[in-house]
């Protein structure tokens, strides 16, 4: 059956994919066109008795959802909410996309960091604040993405001396790319999967995560592709820094630095509760429809909220399995640990026209930076990266930049540089590549230190980290940051 063959049984569009994958495996399991037609009828008629059909169940139950949640026509507010800008260099798109997303009826308020750029709806290094509604898109396609930093009780003097064995640690233990993944089936050489506890949490609080958890348990402790890396470098810091962060003085520290999400199902999870959304904002106009939000309240809400939190923690739980094996493989002891997020949404007390309101706060590749929290914001692979504490600023909805941000994109990099000329720049700058796109070339990126000075009012500077080692998908994968 095609697409406008189920429209016109009943069934929404956003449900439609869905719809005829499973009309798919029903004609594999021998079951009829007629038959199957039949039970879509009565499936639209009435979803809620066929929850449980062997073939149509979960299609039913996202039916029922939908139902359930309602459908919120759009009228935009009679003002924009209030925004504030950090630094000058974004492109007009980007700006477009904020002063759209200000329209939403449920926006309160927004921020706009010096590392944006055009996103899917939201632009990256945007922050928006909601009432009583999440904007999947808002988090974006790689829920609660993470930067982790681990401080290692090696000598620096590794990364020329040890560099064959700190190169063959990131080789092996963890992988790159698109479908990435340990104990790949029919391989009887793999290695096996990692284990990890939050494979033994609950996956059935959505359909989605449950489908998908055989994937997740396969792809924990890889890496993705786009602009997703683990790297060696130094972490430099002066005595005052040193004291804040815990480390036994002033120096320069061999450090492990990782950047990567939720990998496959994190996407499938947006992508199915994105669709599911628009269904629900049906009167949206067609440039706001990315920003179709779900009520906090109604049933497809929540089943997301609780999709998107599980996501979190199996991120936190991936970048925990890459740094654990490679630290075993080395030998090594950590004496110094921070990581943090973006891409996900936060329910969080802010102060709006002197009033305290409990909001969605939606941070799409922005950091957390309240008052005293620790972060990393990274530069590119041959520029530095810098821990950061921060300052709690009220209208950047206590918020930061997530990186240097691109200035360029991906098309335009693999059509402006070639390899010899890049890594010839980054032997300059003592930067050993292992693998990389040349998209991810440096030079696509903004300038991490006008960055920085843009946002100095929101994060303090706690130690500088410099790349030296770098293992990112190699060239020729699809992004999917």
């Amino acid at each position: 059956m095609n697409s406008r063959a189920l429209e016109k049984i009943g069934l929404p569009s956003a449900l439609v994919p869905l719809a005829k994958q499973l009309v798919a495996e029903a004609r594999r399991a021998g079951v009829g066109q007629q038959e199957i037609r039949g039970q879509l009828a009565a499936l639209v008629s009435a979803p809620e008795q066929c929850t449980a059909d062997p073939h149509f169940g979960r299609l039913a139950r996202d039916l029922v959802q939908q139902r359930a949640a309602g459908t919120p026509s759009f009228s935009p507010r009679r003002d924009p909410a209030p925004w504030r800008q950090w630094g000058s260099d974004i492109d007009e798109q980007a700006l477009g996309q904020m002063r759209q997303a200000v329209q939403l009826p449920v926006a309160v308020a927004a921020a706009l960091m010096p590392d944006a750029h055009v996103g899917y709806g939201l632009p990256i290094g945007g922050v928006l604040a909601t009432a009583n509604a999440v904007v999947p898109y808002a988090v974006g396609v790689d829920i609660a993405c993470r930067m982790k930093l681990s401080v290692l009780d090696l000598p620096t003097g590794w990364l020329q001396s040890k560099r064959d064995r700190l190169a063959r640690a990131l080789e092996v233990e963890t992988r790159f790319g698109i479908g990435a993944e340990f104990g790949r089936r029919g391989d009887p050489q793999a290695t096996p999967p990692r284990e990890h506890p939050v494979l033994d949490e609950d996956w059935t609080v959505s359909p989605i995560t449950l489908r998908h958890r055989d994937k997740a348990r396969l792809q924990l402790g890889t890496s993705g592709s786009g602009n997703h890396f683990v790297e060696f470098g130094t972490l430099s810091v002066d005595a005052a820094q040193a004291r804040a962060l815990g480390l036994a003085g002033a120096g320069v520290f061999l450090a492990l630095l990782s950047h990567s999400g939720s990998r496959g199902t994190g996407a499938s999870v947006c992508d199915h509760y994105s669709r599911l959304a628009m269904t629900l904002c049906p009167g949206l106009p067609r440039e706001l429809r990315q920003l179709a939000w779900l009520p906090l309240d109604s049933p497809a809400g929540q089943e997301y909220w609780r999709a998107m939190n599980l996501m979190g923690r199996y991120a936190a739980a991936n970048h925990a399995v890459i740094h654990r094996q490679i630290v075993r493989h080395l030998g090594a002891e950590v004496i110094l640990d921070i990581e943090n997020h973006h891409n996900f949404a936060w329910e969080e007390e802010h102060q709006i026209d002197g009033v305290a309101q409990r909001l969605i706060v939606h941070r799409k590749g922005a950091t957390p930076a309240g008052a005293g929290i620790l972060g990393i914001i990274p530069g590119s692979m041959a520029a530095p990266g810098f821990i950061v504490r921060g300052r709690g600023v009220a209208a950047s909805l206590h918020s930061a930049s997530h990186g240097a941000g691109r200035k360029m994109s991906r098309t335009q990099a693999r059509q402006s540089f070639r390899w010899p000329q890049v890594r010839a720049e980054l032997s300059q700058q003592g930067v050993d590549l292992l693998s990389a796109g040349i998209d991810e070339v440096p030079l696509a990126y903004k300038d991490i230190h006008a960055v920085m000075a843009a946002q100095a009012d929101l994060v303090e500077t706690l130690g500088r980290f410099d790349p030296r080692l770098v293992k990112m998908a190699p060239e020729g994968e699809k992004a999917e940051d």
